[in-house]
C-alpha cells in the first residue's frame, strides 16, 4: 500500500469516526443522566435524514434551510420520545424504560415505512461537498474535511455548556443523584428532557452527514451505525462524553483500516466491531476513560 493510499484510507476512518462519535454522544448523555441506553437513537437519526430528504425533494428548499429544519425538527421528536416513551417510565424499574426504549425504536421504523416506503431512496448531497480535493496526491472529498471539524464543533460547545453553564451544572447533578437534585431545586425532568433535546440535535446533524456521505437512505438505516456507535460510547466509556467521542475515532478508523489492509475480511467490517466490544469489556469494562459508576438498589 502507498502512503498516499494509508492517508486516504485514514481520512476516510476519521469521517467515520467521526460520525460514530456523534451519534455516540448522544447515547452517553441519556446513560449519564438516566442510566438507559436509548436503542431509539439509531431510529432517530433515520428520521433526520428523511426529514432533510423531503425538505430538497418535495418542498424544494435550498438544501441549508432544509438541513436546519431537519435539525429542528428532530429536536422535537427528541422531545416528544422523551414525554411519550420515558417521563411517564421515570420511577418505574429500568427493564420496564429499556422496554420502552425498544418499544420506541420499533415504532419509528415502522412509522417510517408507512410514511416514507421500505424502498431505498438518493439522499441530495450539495455539489459544495462532493467537490475533491488533492493533497499531495491524495484525492479527499470536501465532506471528509467537513465532518471531523463538525465533529468537534459540537464536542467543544457541549463540553462548554456542560462545564460552564448553569444547565450544565444541573446536568451533572442530576447525573449524580436525582433526588439530591430535586431537593437542590433542580427541575429534573427540564434538564432530562433538555439532554434528550441535545442528543436527538446531534443525532440529526450525524444522520444528515451520513447521508451525505453514504447516500441512500431506508427507514432501517439507523439500525447499524446505532449499534456501532453505542459501541463507540462503550469503548470510550460509556457516561463519559470526551470518551464517546474517542470511541468513536477509534472504531472508525480501526473499521476503515481493518478493510484497507485486509480486505479478504470487508465482509466481516460489522463482525469486527462486535468483537471489539467484547474484547474491551473483558480487558476494561469501564472503557477508555470511563469511571465505575455504583448503580442504585
Amino acid at each position: 500500500m502507498s502512503l498516499a493510499t494509508f492517508f486516504q484510507h485514514l481520512a476516510n476512518g476519521i469521517s467515520l469516526g467521526s460520525l460514530y462519535a456523534l451519534i455516540a454522544i448522544g447515547y452517553t448523555l441519556v446513560y449519564g443522566i438516566l442510566r438507559l441506553i436509548n436503542f431509539a437513537h439509531g431510529d432517530v437519526f433515520m428520521m433526520a435524514t428523511y426529514f432533510a430528504f423531503y425538505g430538497i425533494a418535495i418542498f424544494a428548499l435550498p438544501w441549508y434551510i432544509s438541513f436546519l429544519l431537519a435539525i429542528i425538527l428532530t429536536g422535537i421528536l427528541g422531545y416528544f420520545l422523551e414525554a411519550g416513551a420515558y417521563r411517564p417510565l421515570r420511577n418505574a424499574p429500568k427493564i420496564s424504560l429499556l422496554i420502552s426504549a425498544i418499544g420506541a425504536s420499533y415504532l419509528l421504523e415502522n412509522l417510517a415505512t408507512v410514511l416514507f416506503g421500505g424502498r431505498p431512496k438518493s439522499f441530495p448531497t450539495p455539489k459544495i461537498f462532493t467537490d475533491m480535493v488533492t493533497i499531495h496526491g491524495v484525492a479527499i472529498q470536501k465532506l471528509t474535511f467537513f465532518i471531523p471539524v463538525v465533529t468537534l464543533i459540537f464536542l467543544f460547545f457541549l463540553l462548554y455548556l456542560i462545564n460552564h453553564t448553569k444547565s450544565g451544572i444541573a446536568m451533572r447533578a442530576v447525573a449524580k443523584d436525582h433526588e439530591t437534585a430535586s431537593i437542590m431545586g433542580v427541575n429534573v425532568n427540564r434538564i432530562i428532557t433538555l439532554v434528550f433535546v441535545i442528543g436527538s440535535l446531534l443525532a440529526a446533524v450525524g444522520g444528515i452527514m451520513w447521508g451525505m456521505k453514504f447516500p441512500s437512505i431506508q427507514p432501517l438505516m439507523g439500525v447499524m451505525p446505532g449499534l456501532k456507535a453505542f459501541i463507540a460510547a462503550v469503548i470510550g466509556g460509556i457516561g463519559n462524553v470526551k470518551g464517546a467521542v474517542i470511541g468513536g475515532f477509534l472504531l472508525g478508523i480501526t473499521e476503515i483500516m481493518l478493510i484497507a489492509f485486509l480486505p479478504s475480511l470487508s465482509g466481516y467490517r460489522d463482525a469486527f466491531a462486535f468483537v471489539l466490544l467484547i474484547v474491551i469489556l473483558l480487558i476494561k469494562p469501564t472503557g477508555i476513560i470511563g469511571e465505575k459508576i455504583a448503580e442504585k438498589v
